[in-house]
């Protein structure tokens, strides 16, 4: 484990704009894994990453399609849920290896299901709600693999 830094967000905005920081930021070869329940924002902080890529296009949780594949910007961006996966098996159906360890950027929501193939380098973003500090505040730790 590498380096781990903590952010608080207090609002969409403030979440979409450290994706966006995080997109500017990314290198070709990238994946992201992206932890956090239902509703936390982890839809907002990839559409974030997107604008920072150079993605004009809108970006949604391909949660019925498992992949999207976005490739307007500065980089290929392939952004996966796999919610519905039951099996990581499943993923050998989608040749998940091609963009997984490609010149893209991948961000993979609920990489827990799936985090028998991730790959050992990887910057994991785990985001959390805490309604004592506010119905928009969000707790979001980025940790490092290497």
């Amino acid at each position: 484990m590498g380096i781990v830094k903590t952010i608080e967000s207090f609002s969409a905005d403030e979440t979409f704009a450290l994706g966006e920081k995080i997109g500017k930021e990314a290198c070709g070869g990238s994946v992201y894994t992206l932890i956090g329940d239902l509703g936390v924002g982890k839809t907002v902080l990839v559409q974030g990453v997107a604008k920072g890529l150079g993605i004009d296009e809108y970006v949604n949780s391909p949660t019925f399609t498992i992949m999207q594949i976005y490739e307007e910007g500065r980089l290929p961006f392939f952004h996966f849920d796999v919610y519905r996966i039951e099996d990581e098996s499943e993923m050998d159906e989608i040749g998940y290896e091609e963009y997984f360890y490609s010149d893209g950027v991948c961000f993979i929501e609920w990489a827990d299901i799936i985090k028998g193939i991730v790959p050992k380098r990887h910057t994991r973003i785990e985001i959390q709600k805490d309604a004592k500090k506010g119905f928009d505040y969000r707790k979001i730790t980025i940790t490092e693999f290497e």
